[in-house]
């Protein structure tokens, strides 16, 4: 996600109240959530990468239906790397974005078979350097594909809850990143990303957040500000 502009009021809390906060947030939500994993349907890591880069712009529920065909067409990465632009976009053409979207994995297989022997890279430093990956796809990568955590996948509900939670005021997502980073234990990372999409689908929604619904709502800074409030 580009850096953005939100149009709702962020909380600026001092670091102590932040740090105060992010331990409730953390209990609350796991207790909510029990231990969420990718919605996304993969068998290897090759299979995960390719998803969350279609994932983009649309739902994982919609990249699920996409992807069985695509992946009996193309089973390995060097299969994809092979495969012509229109070919792989007559099996993403039902997502966001498709023609980009299939030019990337193409040239993301690509560059695998040519540069990684034709297996998904294990690193930060390898993985965004692959067509279509940032920082956020390689964090899912590495932690649901290879049990690796070096950060935290900041997507549009994560970005937005660290928002209203008064955990970040940045609008880059490797700065909110950082600052989420900085508030919760490193052996929390990993489910931080999904403990926030899970409560970011469910209760704290973009346009119309429920905050009666919500278990945070006795120290969320946000709770049942005036409606209106959204993300661009």
């Amino acid at each position: 996600m580009a850096a953005t502009k939100p149009t709702e009021p962020i909380p600026d809390l001092p670091r102590a109240e932040r740090e105060n906060l992010a331990p409730t947030y953390a209990a609350r939500l796991e207790a909510e959530y029990g231990d969420p994993h990718a919605a996304l349907d993969f068998r290897n890591p090759y299979e995960l990468l390719i998803s969350v880069i279609l994932s983009a712009q649309t739902t994982d529920a919609n990249v699920n239906k996409a992807t069985p065909a695509l992946f009996e067409r193309f089973p390995t990465p060097a299969d994809l790397a092979s495969g012509t632009q229109d070919e792989v976009e007559g099996y993403v053409k039902t997502l966001g974005f498709f023609r980009q979207k299939a030019k990337n994995i193409i040239a993301t297989c690509q560059r695998i078979v040519a540069e990684y022997g034709g297996e998904v890279p294990r690193t930060m430093e390898e993985l965004v350097t692959l067509p279509g990956v940032a920082r956020k796809t390689a964090n899912i990568v590495l932690g649901e594909g290879f049990g690796t955590t070096v950060g935290i996948a900041v997507d549009t509900h994560v970005f937005r809850l660290a928002h209203r939670f008064g955990l970040s005021t940045e609008h880059d997502t490797d700065k909110v990143e950082r600052d989420l980073m900085s508030l919760f234990p490193e052996d929390h990372w990993h489910r931080v990303n999904y403990d926030l999409i899970n409560h970011g689908r469910a209760v704290c929604t973009a346009k119309r957040p429920r905050c009666g619904a919500c278990m945070l709502n006795d120290v969320c800074p946000t709770a049942f500000k005036p409606a209106g409030w959204r993300e661009e």
